[in-house]
């Protein structure tokens, strides 16, 4: 017997597709710096569906989520109140960049990032040998 999915559930996962093909210029360049462990061995994913929205980024690891906001943001206040409320209830933290931040100084970004991540993760160490 197959799995029946929700329909809007097949929706967001085909939008988060999509937008993952359609990266903004900032979020590609914040991609690059997190992505395969590259920042102190966090795991990110992009473009994630959850409920009702799709998160620029997710460390489910660190609770915690990165959204990289351009322009429009600034007219649509409510709607990202409402958003981190949200995803507030669900337990996630939320950090928001403007794309000319991350543009212009992906280093400070990355480091905020990390600190709210709170610090790089230790490496596993080999066992000793007998």
């Amino acid at each position: 017997m197959g799995v029946i999915r929700d329909r809007r559930q097949g929706v967001a996962t085909h939008r988060a597709r999509s937008l993952r093909r359609r990266d903004t210029r900032a979020e590609a360049r914040l991609w690059g710096a997190l992505r395969a462990g590259r920042l102190g061995g966090w795991k990110w994913r992009r473009q994630v569906p959850l409920g009702p929205y799709i998160l620029d980024f997710v460390c489910f690891d660190a609770d915690l989520v990165v959204e990289v906001d351009g322009g429009q943001h600034a007219e649509q206040v409510g709607y990202d109140t409402r958003r981190t409320a949200y995803l507030e209830a669900e337990g996630l933290r939320v950090l928001r960049f403007w794309n000319s931040a991350v543009l212009t100084n992906r280093d400070g970004v990355c480091l905020a990032i990390l600190e709210a991540c709170g610090g790089r993760l230790m490496a596993a160490r080999p066992a000793d040998g007998p």
